[in-house]
């Protein structure tokens, strides 16, 4: 097995279980039913929620614990919260989160500023952002902190980003941001999932290999790393399409160089035929998912 193979095995490794993505389709629906028979007086399972986050873009993997998803209120709520004298944004979130109760009575649910979030007893957490749509298809979702503002989010802009350059790279975008996740998650390194796929984007928008298949994986994730390693230190960075500010959770570029630098040791073992040595540096990079034998 070369290490095309190896790269498809590590993917497949990597991917969300049948198992999972129907819990998550389950609870998807029941809270969307529910809040749809409080606010629109209907029982749809599916109308007026989004998936959103790295499961709604489609490059999260097997094992993550947290689900986005919107649900869009219709606009005289807006109105009504928006004339509160005070916080009506904190309002609002209460209210969402009194309807999710009918339907997870025994579920620890929070309003956290911005969510309402949902702790389910396998550790996964749903996240619910109640939200209106704006003409240019943006959201508008409320933030009770500091005594309660309106903020904008473009998650459609995200995701189409995202499926653009899926197809510009005839599958390697989305494999590309998940193996990033899993060696995030190794390393422990601190990038949120929408800085990952926003840099995977700008890196593969020039790299010259982009719509090759697996057997270039080896040489994706070693310069993707030496991009990352060079990425200059910033306090935010600005999402690809909607241009969300994503804040800096602390320095990544020290791992990715360590990375870059054990990537182009894997890569050399392979061309010298040692490839019992070549996968266990790929292992050291990306944990156990990646294939040994």
């Amino acid at each position: 097995m070369g290490i095309g193979e190896d790269f498809k095995t590590f993917c497949s490794n990597l991917r969300i279980t049948t198992e999972q993505r129907a819990s998550i389709s389950i609870r998807y629906k029941r809270i969307t039913k529910q809040l749809n028979s409080d606010y629109w007086s209907s029982n749809s399972e599916t109308e007026h929620s989004l998936y959103v986050g790295s499961f709604g873009r489609g490059t999260a993997i097997k094992g993550f614990s947290d689900l986005d998803m919107i649900f869009r209120l219709p606009f005289s709520y807006y109105t009504k919260y928006d004339n509160y004298t005070h916080n009506g944004q904190s309002s609002m979130l209460q209210d969402v989160k009194k309807s999710l109760i009918q339907t997870y009575p025994s579920s620890d649910i929070g309003a956290n500023g911005q969510t309402i979030a949902i702790y389910f007893t396998d550790k996964v957490t749903f996240e619910v952002v109640p939200v209106f749509l704006n003409n240019d298809s943006s959201y508008t979702y409320p933030d009770s902190n500091d005594g309660g503002k309106w903020r904008i989010t473009k998650p459609k802009d995200e995701i189409n980003a995202v499926n653009y350059m899926e197809k510009e790279t005839k599958g390697n975008m989305k494999w590309l941001c998940k193996m990033m996740r899993a060696w995030k998650h190794i390393w422990s390194v601190p990038m949120g999932g929408l800085l990952i796929d926003t840099l995977a984007y700008r890196f593969l928008q020039n790299w010259e290999y982009k719509d090759k298949t697996y057997l270039y994986y080896d040489l994706m994730s070693r310069d993707f790393f030496y991009y990352l390693s060079q990425e200059p230190e910033r306090t935010y960075w600005q999402a690809v399409w909607s241009n969300q500010f994503i804040y800096s959770q602390g320095k990544f570029q020290y791992k990715a160089l360590r990375s870059y630098k054990m990537a182009e040791e894997a890569v050399r073992y392979e061309l010298d035929g040692y490839r019992f040595s070549s996968k266990k540096k790929w292992r050291e990079i990306y944990g156990t998912a990646f294939p040994i034998l």
